[in-house]
């Protein structure tokens, strides 16, 4: 019982590490995507929705190489001090933010494309700068789109396993989240333990998306982002 609830509090605590990290990066990102008419639009939605159809051990595997001793990503973290970030914690949140991103990006991007070019044209007549314009009107007018994008990412990032188990591995205390403790029950035998982690990850599961439905009259497309739906503000 001590080790599942270490394992729920590390998970709980990488989720809103990734969540808020996420919103910081990935806002600026949708705003762009939402607007911009450049040639890299294309090639990097593509990029953040791969997380969707790609296997999750595919990206893990290569995240491990890019980050390992060999790879660049390991040579410059070794170069400046860091460390390798392979089964330590930061590793964890660099592969569930690559791997949740598109959970977050897409429901922000169709939000911000949702308000239309009038309320900031309008904002505009008023002398109102871009900062002024993103963060007083965009913003509230996309918040729906927001606060979904934070519930979506959140819960994806509770429920990972393939990409957690292939960098951070299974080290009590460090890296093993509810996932991978269900795994160890359920090859121990210990089907008592796991129908209760399970259990537990399936009324948060659906809590979340009831809660995304609710929020929007178009939640089964908010639910998935790949959808051609939007959260509407």
């Amino acid at each position: 019982m001590a080790a599942d609830l270490q394992a729920v509090a590390l998970t709980l605590k990488l989720a809103l590490v990734v969540t808020v990290l996420l919103l910081a990066l990935g806002t600026p990102l949708a705003w762009w995507l939402a607007h911009t008419r450049s040639r890299w639009k294309p090639p990097l939605a593509a990029v953040i929705a791969l997380p969707l159809v790609l296997p999750p051990t595919v990206l893990g595997f290569y995240l491990l190489m890019l980050m390992g001793p060999h790879g660049w990503i390991g040579e410059a973290t070794q170069a400046l001090g860091i460390g390798l970030l392979p089964f330590s914690f930061a590793g964890l949140v660099v592969a569930s933010m690559l791997y949740s991103m598109p959970f977050v990006v897409q429901p922000l991007q169709t939000a911000f494309e949702a308000i239309g070019a009038r309320p900031l044209e309008a904002a505009a007549t008023l002398r109102a700068g871009p900062w002024d314009r993103f963060a007083h009107v965009a913003l509230p007018l996309a918040r729906r789109g927001v606060i979904a994008a934070a519930v979506l990412g959140f819960a994806h990032t509770v429920g990972e396993f393939g990409v957690v188990l292939m960098i951070g591995g299974n080290i009590p205390g460090a890296t093993r989240v509810i996932s991978t403790q269900l795994y160890n029950h359920v090859e121990a035998l210990e089907y008592p333990a796991a129908h209760r982690l399970a259990a537990a990850l399936l009324v948060f599961s659906f809590a979340v998306l009831l809660g995304v439905y609710r929020l929007s009259p178009r939640g089964a497309a908010v639910a998935s982002p790949a959808g051609d739906g939007a959260p509407r503000p």
